[in-house]
């Protein structure tokens, strides 16, 4: 075949480029012993939710007075203590709470805050300074220093088309794969096989197509391997027909059939809601509830609840006041929820928000987001967070 005709190929290029640094280290790994291994989920809830209309504080008037058509009614809030409840909407979260497998880390934020999506996702997924700009991620760097000390180095994966900054280090990265089977289906493609059957990757170049043949003969070795194993776990648990419920699904099947695999990264947007809040937010919220909570079950039916920790995060809250609009404008400080098996503090992690003492009519943050890192860094990854976050945090005690 000739070159230009290959690189024509688009389609077979890029998938090719998705996957090759997730799959190798996983077919390396594969028969390890499984028991006690731990996972990190991370859920990312994209456009600024609005943590006040999630975990209500209904025992604060000034929550009332401050959101007189967009507050959560008192008679419709799932109740947690007698301060904070539940958006009704994750009404399928009050049995993961009572069972003591969801903590609620209340007023997380970072200094001098930003208010840019874009900017503040950055701040988050990198684990920085407000005014420092990193050009690697906190789990990237954690897979860059974890590689240096381990044989078989760990990986990270998306479950999505795209990579997050968070998952990209600057020796590792993470990989983005949706679907185990459709990455074994597009290998066997006729034309895929051919390619791969008639080049030794031992006699390759290393240039750009010597590269990318490369590729695709690991790829072609490895798909095989990601099918068989994804595939040992048929899950029983019902999940909601969302994309986002999908996702977490794919998750369990990773962890439950025993792709060694440490951190897992899913994402659901639409929380962007500076118009008609309440209904826009309750979608979404009872999109992530529903998922989460047959994700957890799933996790706790196969075993694997007690080795999974899920954190859920947004780039920033909402204002504390609603605006003209029945919505609410970008804000600062918010909640930070997180899910497990052996969570040493489960329940309300801290005190509300404090509604009465406000930076500039935002919350202020209590509790720094690098420290929810340090503490999954330092306790459920077993590294030491100042490796990764370039200082020391002391971490909290959720587990």
């Amino acid at each position: 075949m000739k070159r230009r005709d290959f690189l024509k190929s688009t389609t077979l290029a890029s998938g090719a480029f998705l996957i090759p640094s997730f799959l190798k280290p996983l077919e390396a790994m594969a028969s390890a012993d499984m028991t006690g291994y731990k996972n990190l989920v991370i859920i990312q809830l994209s456009g600024g939710n609005d943590g006040l209309n999630t975990i209500v504080p209904y025992g604060n008037d000034i929550y009332y007075q401050k959101r007189n058509t967009i507050a959560i009614k008192k008679p419709e809030v799932v109740t947690l203590n007698d301060m904070q409840g539940l958006n009704p909407n994750l009404s399928a979260l009050k049995e993961i709470y009572d069972q003591g497998w969801m903590s609620v880390i209340n007023s997380v934020g970072y200094p001098n805050p930003d208010r840019s999506h874009f900017r503040s996702m950055d701040i988050w997924q990198t684990g920085s300074e407000a005014n420092q700009f990193l050009t690697t991620g906190w789990i990237g760097r954690y897979l860059d220093a974890n590689c240096a000390v381990n044989k078989n180095p760990y990986t990270a994966v998306e479950v999505d088309d795209t990579l997050s900054l968070a998952m990209k280090g600057a020796k590792m990265k993470g990989i983005a794969v949706q679907n185990p089977a459709k990455l074994y289906q597009s290998t066997r493609e006729p034309f895929f096989k051919e390619l791969v059957d008639e080049h030794d990757s031992a006699h390759l170049n290393e240039d750009n197509l010597g590269y990318l043949y490369k590729t695709m003969i690991e790829t072609y070795s490895s798909a095989n391997y990601i099918q068989q194993t994804s595939k040992t776990y048929n899950t029983t648990a019902q999940y909601p027909q969302t994309a986002f419920a999908k996702q977490l699904k794919s998750v369990a099947k990773f962890i439950n059939s025993g792709l060694k695999t440490r951190v897992y990264y899913v994402s659901l947007s639409g929380f962007d809601t500076h118009t008609q809040q309440q209904n826009q937010q309750g979608r979404q919220l009872k999109i992530y509830g529903d998922a989460v909570a047959a994700f957890v079950k799933d996790l706790k039916q196969a075993g694997k609840l007690d080795d999974t920790l899920v954190m859920t995060f947004s780039e920033f809250g909402r204002r504390v006041e609603q605006n003209a609009s029945d919505g609410t404008d970008h804000g600062t400080a918010n909640n930070v929820m997180i899910f497990g098996g052996k969570l040493k503090k489960a329940g309300i992690y801290n005190n509300a928000p404090n509604l009465d003492q406000l930076d500039n009519d935002d919350l202020k943050y209590e509790i720094d987001f690098r420290e929810v890192y340090a503490t999954l860094l330092d306790k459920w990854l077993n590294v030491n967070n100042s490796r990764i976050l370039n200082r020391d945090f002391a971490g909290l005690n959720f587990v």
